[in-house]
């Protein structure tokens, strides 16, 4: 059996997890467990060296599944290397420190890291207050998040502009930050309005690309703002194809907004923006596979990219008792993922140091990927607008004044 590379051992370990072992230092090496928003950035982060990139994870390690897995990480020499109990196969792994603003303070006296965290290399900041489907009696949350344990406990529970511009700004000054995602559980009328404000200041004060990912608004027309504002990214998160699967396990969003609202804003915003600026993402291990492929098929069909989340039972959830997927089958759908981006030409990995560790990316899968002309044209392809692309994407990383 031929080692793995770099996207297989993400796969691997997102689905197993990892345990560690005494020889490591994380105390000192690594950034800290942070719980927060949605819960799935609560494992270690890593760097796995890929054959076009390196590869960024979080892997789960305290769920009760990791305690299991056959992979562990060890210490020697100042290295860290992963190893399969099992096989014996081993590789190299880079442990990323804390960057020092997670420690420091906004001039309110906010700890940075309770308003934003590096979730690989963005900066991803929960903006809103507790999504109001934990509220409900009896609660309607989605079934596999856990953003009502920790908003207000383990981050802030409302952030201020302020609070925001000034740790994006350390994050870009001493991280590198080129991007920052906004996420809001559902927030009732007050729709996607709230982030303006948000947009509009690290645009102007901060210089960054922004991401949004919200609850849909059936007020299609808000969306023209956020383009103007000059939103770079939308996602909607509607997490399952198969409608019977998406009814049981997010019942506030079947019960207040149905699954077709997500199509529908996913629709009309990736025609808006154009080609590779819009995501739907989905979970996958949970509903069958051909659902999850029929999903990927559905989003890459409007011009969207598919951002596919591997399941993980997290701690807090409902669904925390729940298996996570196998490998083999997850690989089955990031090869289906590279696929669909590559026959449909749509641009991954194109904008500067975006690289997400909570999933495994379209960029990610490209190892995946057959050879074959095909796949050295498309290749060729990103290579050539990626090298295009660095002016625009130098000009937008300059604050700018909105109207």
């Amino acid at each position: 059996m031929s080692a793995m590379n770099a996207c297989e051992l993400e796969i691997d370990l997102q689905c197993l997890g990892l345990r560690i072992d005494p020889s490591c230092t994380l105390e000192e090496d690594a950034r800290s467990f942070s719980r927060t928003r949605a819960g799935l950035g609560s494992g270690l982060e890593l760097t796995i060296p890929g054959q076009r990139k390196e590869i960024w994870v979080n892997v789960p390690v305290v769920e009760e599944f990791a305690k299991s897995s056959p992979w562990v990480l060890r210490k020697a020499a100042g290295s860290y290397r992963v190893r399969h109990e099992l096989t014996d196969e081993e590789h190299l792994v880079h442990v990323p420190r804390e960057p020092r603003w997670y420690r420091s303070k906004t001039g309110a006296g906010t700890l940075m890291s309770r308003v934003g965290v590096l979730q690989g290399t963005y900066l991803g900041i929960y903006i809103e207050e507790t999504c109001a489907f934990w509220k409900s009696d009896p609660g309607l949350q989605c079934h596999f998040c856990t953003s009502g344990v920790n908003v207000g406990k383990e981050e802030e529970a409302r952030k201020t502009v302020d609070d925001v511009v000034e740790t994006a700004l350390a994050a870009k000054a001493e991280s590198g930050v080129t991007f920052v995602h906004f996420n809001s559980g559902f927030q009732g009328e007050r729709d996607i309005d709230g982030v303006i404000p948000f947009v509009t200041a690290l645009k102007e004060r901060v210089g960054v690309l922004v991401g949004v990912q919200m609850t849909p608004s059936r007020h299609l027309e808000k969306y023209d703002r956020l383009k103007e504002l000059g939103v770079d990214h939308l996602s909607f998160c509607y997490e399952f194809q198969n409608p019977e699967f998406f009814a049981e396990y997010l019942p506030g969003k079947q019960k207040v907004f149905g699954q077709q609202a997500f199509f529908d804003a996913m629709d009309y915003t990736a025609k808006l923006w154009g080609p590779g600026r819009v995501s739907g993402e989905i979970i996958a291990g949970i509903e069958p596979l051909e659902d999850t492929f029929a999903a990927i098929d559905r989003i890459v069909s409007v011009g969207a990219f598919p951002t596919v989340c591997i399941f993980r039972p997290l701690p807090g959830s409902k669904m925390a008792g729940y298996p996570p997927p196998r490998p083999e089958e997850m690989r089955q759908v990031f090869r289906k993922v590279a696929l669909a981006c590559r026959d449909a030409g749509l641009p991954v990995g194109i904008a500067p140091n975006i690289e997400v560790s909570l999933v495994v990316q379209p960029d990610d899968a490209l190892e995946l990927l057959p050879g074959g002309l095909k796949t050295t044209v498309y290749l060729a392809k990103l290579k050539a607008m990626k090298a295009a692309a660095k002016p625009m994407f130098k000009s937008l990383l300059k604050p700018r004044a909105r109207s």
